[in-house]
């Protein structure tokens, strides 16, 4: 315990703020080496830890300011209370910002978020050092975005993990073209297309989580960290923190089984590499009468969410197949920013968020071999002169 009290009496202070209340709460644990381990937990419970800009612009100050500090070996990112890492962005913040804009204008508040979420984004798959996502409890959306880019992403028997943005009008962005393209066979379609919950034993088998634990053994985890020796070296710290996390009980560990396992095969027949949305909706909405609960919540989640996202998933997902992780992002930010323009995201979020009435009235109903041109107009660009993420390389 030495270590972590006296990491907890060098807890970096958020300016201006009291650490107690900030979005994000920063400290180092002082190791056995004299290395310090950062540690960063988003402070927003009540809100599942739902990342707001302040949150990612703290999140990206501080992981930056870490990666440069020679004497700062590796990192730990966790979320504030029992049920959530992250349930995603902000998005009731975003619907303010489109309703305050008007329809068919781009909200500068939004163009801005989604510009630094990616940032922070590419910042962890670019991550100097080791980089441990602890995915303890809901991990939706921009909480994947954040964890999927990690050198080691821990899983515990109590996490769910989703992409459910086909529900909110959106699609799965934060670089999820990139890494759902990425799952087994046509499993991560399936995911941006349905919105499908995963547990733990899924997200190993896609490949979304590199290890599981127990909720209780968090602690332990970071003792362990503060105990060992580090390197101050890259590839030696990394196998050191694999080292850490093998070390952890399992005896007591008990997973339920893969869904997305066992209905992979079901999965890829029902999602040909090159069907067309028009080919692929009737398939997917018959799931909804299957005896499967969990085939049937898919395929439920998909007959009621956005024709818009639908389409823009199945796009991107193939138009990007080829393309680097900083290619991704600037198509994706332009996707999101289009999205904002467009009538389903704001009706999604307030159908499901704000009024809370179930019933989103989408406008976008493209499943007919029009969806080339709608997607094209999505995509567009928003901006003017250079791309808001050209830097990234």
């Amino acid at each position: 315990m030495t270590q972590l009290k006296e990491a907890s009496r060098n807890e970096a202070k958020v300016e201006g703020q009291d650490v107690a209340s900030a979005p994000v709460l920063f400290r180092t644990l002082v190791t056995a080496s004299g290395h310090r381990f950062g540690h960063a937990t988003l402070n927003a419970p009540a809100s599942l830890n739902a990342l707001t800009l302040e949150m990612v612009d703290l999140l990206y100050a501080q992981l930056t300011a870490w990666a440069e500090d020679p004497t700062v070996v590796g990192v730990v990112l966790d979320g504030a209370g029992e049920k959530a890492l992250c349930a995603g962005g902000d998005v009731v913040g975003l619907y303010r910002a489109m309703r305050a804009a008007g329809a068919g204008k781009v909200p500068p508040e939004a163009a801005e978020f989604f510009e630094r979420e990616y940032r922070l984004d590419y910042l962890i798959h670019r991550y100097p050092k080791p980089f441990l996502v602890w995915g303890h409890g809901i991990v939706m959306g921009g909480g994947i975005g954040l964890m999927a880019g990690a050198s080691h992403r821990v899983v515990t028997p109590r996490s769910r993990l989703a992409m459910p943005e086909i529900t909110l009008g959106l699609y799965p962005d934060v670089g999820g073209s990139w890494f759902l393209s990425r799952l087994p066979g046509r499993t991560g379609l399936f995911l941006a297309l349905t919105g499908a919950p995963l547990n733990a034993a899924d997200a190993l088998w896609a490949g979304l989580a590199d290890r599981a634990a127990r909720a209780e053994d968090h602690g332990v985890m970071l003792e362990a960290i503060a105990a060992a020796k580090w390197h101050g070296e890259h590839a030696a710290d990394a196998e050191q923190l694999d080292d850490v996390l093998r070390a952890l009980p399992q005896a007591e560990l008990s997973l339920a089984p893969s869904q997305l396992a066992a209905h992979r095969e079901r999965i890829d027949a029902l999602i040909g590499p090159h069907d067309s949305l028009a080919t692929i909706a009737p398939r997917l909405r018959s799931l909804a009468c299957e005896s499967d609960t969990w085939l049937a919540t898919a395929g439920a989640a998909f007959q009621k969410g956005s024709p818009t996202s639908a389409v823009l998933a199945i796009a991107l997902q193939r138009r990007l197949r080829q393309a680097s992780l900083a290619e991704v992002f600037r198509l994706e930010y332009q996707a999101s920013v289009g999205c904002c323009v467009h009538p389903d995201f704001a009706e999604g979020v307030r159908a499901l968020l704000v009024d809370k009435d179930k019933n989103p009235r989408w406008q976008g109903g493209v499943v007919d071999g029009h969806g080339d041109a709608h997607v094209d107009q999505l995509l567009k660009p928003r901006f003017e002169g250079e791309h808001p993420l050209a830097d990234l390389r």
